[in-house]
């Protein structure tokens, strides 16, 4: 019996050796996971950082008119970036750089963003360098467009942001040249928009 079994065994074995040999040649999972698959980039496809456009998003900046009959937007594309403070920094540094058509600054182009917040109650806080208070013009009325500029730019484009308040250097100030109360936060104001020319009528042939 115990030759007739080994007769059988060595039978079975060389049966199923080719299947057996094939199964030791594939490669173990480990963990009770399958292997992940390497992805092969196919030819021609490999990352060009100068091919690939960097996303943009169009916002309006609001600046001052010449005669300071009111303010005007400009329309601009400006670098994305999902962090809400980060992107209302990169809308103030664009309103602070000037504008594109020749309207006035809202204040001294060596003025410096030094930090952005906004909180959960939906107001944005400026914290800018003190040059924004300096080389103001036009007394009052001058104060108040460039306020306004600063703040309908910051509310028109971020629904979220309700009011804006300006700091300098870190800390609130009363006003940024003895005329507009910056010791609030401020709402936005589209009232002081310059008004649109009207054009005339075509002359009558």
């Amino acid at each position: 019996m115990t030759a007739i079994g080994l007769i059988l065994l060595a039978a079975g074995v060389s049966l199923t050796a080719p299947y057996w040999a094939r199964f030791l040649r594939q490669p173990l999972a480990t963990g009770g996971e399958e292997p992940s698959a390497r992805i092969v980039p196919a030819a021609g496809s490999a990352r060009n950082p100068e091919a690939e456009a960097e996303r943009k998003i169009n916002v309006k900046l609001f600046f001052e008119t010449e005669d300071q009959s009111g303010l005007l937007s400009e329309d601009r594309s400006v670098p994305f970036t999902s962090d809400l403070s980060r992107q209302v920094r990169v809308v103030l540094e664009e309103v602070i750089r000037g504008s594109e058509t020749g309207l006035m600054s809202p204040v001294d182009r060596g003025t410096r963003v030094l930090a952005v917040f906004v909180s959960a109650g939906g107001v944005a806080y400026l914290d800018l360098s003190g040059e924004a208070g300096a080389a103001l013009k036009g007394g009052s009325r001058g104060e108040l467009l460039s306020v306004y500029a600063l703040v309908n730019s910051v509310s028109a484009n971020f629904p979220s942001i309700k009011r804006v308040q300006i700091l300098l250097d870190d800390h609130p100030v009363p006003t940024l040249a003895g005329h507009v109360d910056l010791s609030r936060p401020l709402p936005p104001d589209m009232t002081y928009l310059a008004p649109l020319p009207v054009s005339s009528p075509p002359p009558a042939p």
